[in-house]
């Protein structure tokens, strides 16, 4: 239990019958928006711990993550049930690298995500880092149904301040809705429907593409990116996608 310490609960969002946001107070260290940190509540005299993806900027005095609950989860059934003023633990140090210090520079920066996996683009999103570097930040967020949704308030709010640079498309996968594309991210890239929808080409030479969420979206996007010429970002040897699975 060294590296935990208590946190107090001081909102518990639900967006809908599983997904949920709990906002957080702890004197956790710093940390970069990208990282993850882990979550943890004793059951049954042992301590149950997941890790999740910050949501909020490090800036955010309020600690926040995005999850949905799992129904035969030994973890996310309580961590959904947690109300005001409940306590969890929290890992004091964050953990990850899936953050743009790791971005080699471009024109374009891609955040591609399936799920809660779009929570760490909303923390980059709400630091100025990522506007400075990049032209053109294009959001893709790919759901099953439309009421998955989460956080347009907050996309919105970005779309506002930053007109010019953002572009957010979302994909529905099992329901028609409004502004969404149907299907999956890696077919769309393949077939170039996502490039003809945005109005960007993804290149090499302009595009960088951070990849998040379900494992299998991520390989198949990888394997599609590079037929087209896209190669893995290593320190040694700096590319064009940068990837984190999320379970």
């Amino acid at each position: 239990m060294a590296d935990w310490i208590p946190a107090e609960v001081i909102t518990n969002r639900h967006w809908n019958s599983d997904l949920f946001s709990l906002k957080l107070q702890a004197n956790i260290e710093p940390f970069k928006a990208g990282q993850f940190t882990k979550l943890g509540l004793e059951i049954d005299g042992k301590l149950i711990q997941r890790a999740y993806s910050f949501v909020n900027p490090p800036s955010d005095p309020h600690l926040e993550i995005y999850a949905t609950r799992v129904a035969d989860g030994e973890l996310s059934p309580r961590l959904h049930a947690l109300e005001q003023g409940d306590t969890v633990y929290i890992s004091a140090r964050a953990s990850g690298y899936f953050t743009l210090d790791e971005v080699p520079p471009g024109d374009h920066l891609w955040l591609l995500a399936t799920g809660t996996a779009i929570g760490p683009y909303l923390s980059i999103l709400r630091e100025a880092q990522v506007w400075q570097r990049f032209r053109k930040v294009i959001l893709v967020h790919a759901v099953r149904y439309a009421a998955d949704l989460s956080y347009q308030g907050e996309i919105n709010a970005l779309k506002e301040l930053h007109p010019e640079q953002l572009i957010v498309q979302p994909f529905v996968s099992r329901e028609p809705a409004p502004l969404s594309l149907t299907g999956r991210i890696p077919q769309a890239i393949a077939d170039g429907m996502l490039e003809r929808h945005i109005g960007l080409s993804l290149t090499p030479e302009h595009s960088q593409i951070m990849l998040c969420g379900n494992p299998e979206m991520v390989r198949d996007t990888r394997n599609i990116l590079e037929t087209m010429g896209f190669s893995k970002n290593l320190r040694r040897t700096p590319g064009q996608i940068t990837m984190e699975r999320y379970w």
